[in-house]
């Protein structure tokens, strides 16, 4: 099992360490709910290393990803980060991903930890017409995660520019003290502001240990990964594995806007066929009206108790004090405002059709 650079750093800090997508990382500090609330009130910093990263160098790197990916790459303009679905010849999604622009001949791919080996192997099939560099920085790339609305007092701090005019989705290559070279990214899975920032292995415990101590004023915390769940759940994200996986296209999972059909790219054809006549299926929020959690895996039925669907995210919300999901139900019980019932246990439990993100 691999472990991340801030192994030694987590187990020391009486993290639960966990095996996930084929790391040792820790699932939790304190407590969900401690740490849940840590981000979206104040600052904490996860550990999220597991990522993958791929570079794409050269003439046609804008054409290529422009090819494999479901959003339009020409929109980008240099020091720009873009989400995107990497779409099979069935339209299904290979995997979600953020592209970050650092030219137009050069840029960095960023990939789920599960996904790294099938996404590499995809990827280097889909680019013997384009020709590229390609080169897998994910053993020797860390990435740590410094999220919360106080999460950008902390870094300014420790750069030399205005941090406030960078936009959501905008990242620059700079220093940090004696750290060179880190890639500092407007991004995140919180919903909570902040920034991701990228460094090579050698220099993750010196910037973690860095940013602890910078932010130690505000009472910064470290974040597991449990958290990290229940916030983006809170905000509607997409988790890879249960809300999207190869079988689903990004029109079932509500990711019409990320999927530009100006263009031609792998699948779009299938993904036309969705558009034009129809789904069968589409990802819906929900909230419990009573108490209960759901999980994935139970099923969705209608208010006459009939299945129409399947519960793929659920967990008890730590801002709403209330049970929270997504899953999906066939297209024609999807109307926001419906009720539905999950099945926890042998229960059927009154919920109700709503819009993520979950909280505002």
């Amino acid at each position: 099992m691999k472990k991340t650079s801030l192994f030694d750093i987590h187990v020391k800090s009486n993290a639960k360490m966990v095996s996930f997508a084929g790391f040792n990382m820790p699932v939790q500090f304190e407590g969900v709910n401690t740490e849940h609330l840590q981000v979206r009130n104040s600052v904490g910093i996860f550990d999220v290393s597991h990522m993958g990263e791929f570079l794409i160098e050269g003439d046609n790197a804008t054409e290529f990803l422009n090819y494999i990916c479901s959003n339009d790459i020409l929109l980008m303009s240099d020091g720009k980060a873009q989400y995107n679905c990497i779409i099979n010849h069935n339209g299904g999604i290979i995997d979600d991903s953020i592209v970050y622009k650092f030219d137009s001949k050069n840029y960095m791919i960023v990939v789920n930890a599960s996904n790294i080996d099938k996404d590499w192997n995809w990827i280097n099939e889909q680019n013997k017409k384009f020709n590229n560099k390609l080169t897998n920085i994910s053993d020797s790339t860390s990435l740590l995660a410094l999220q919360g609305p106080k999460a950008n007092e902390v870094i300014q701090k420790l750069v030399d520019f205005d941090l406030s005019q960078f936009k959501s989705y905008s990242f620059v290559k700079n220093d940090i003290a004696e750290i060179k070279e880190v890639i500092i990214s407007t991004t995140g899975y919180t919903g909570s502001g902040g920034v991701e920032l990228y460094v090579n292995n050698n220099d993750a415990v010196a910037l973690y240990s860095l940013l602890i101590k910078t932010g130690e004023y505000l009472g910064i915390k470290p974040i597991g990964l449990a958290a990290r769940d229940t916030l983006r759940l809170e905000m509607g994200y997409c988790l890879y594995g249960n809300d999207i996986d190869d079988t689903i296209n990004p029109i079932e999972a509500g990711l019409k806007w990320a999927t530009k059909t100006n263009k031609n790219f792998i699948g779009k054809k299938h993904i036309l066929n969705s558009i034009e006549n129809g789904i069968k299926k589409k990802l819906i929020g929900f909230e419990l009206n009573e108490r209960g959690i759901p999980r994935k895996g139970y099923k969705i039925f209608d208010s006459k108790q009939n299945e129409i669907g399947l519960v793929t995210s659920g967990t008890m919300s730590p801002v709403l004090k209330k049970g929270i999901g997504m899953g999906y139900v066939k297209f024609s019980h999807c109307k926001i405002g419906s009720k539905i019932f999950i099945q926890i246990r042998n229960k059927y439990v009154e919920s109700e059709i709503v819009k993520p993100p979950f909280i505002k």
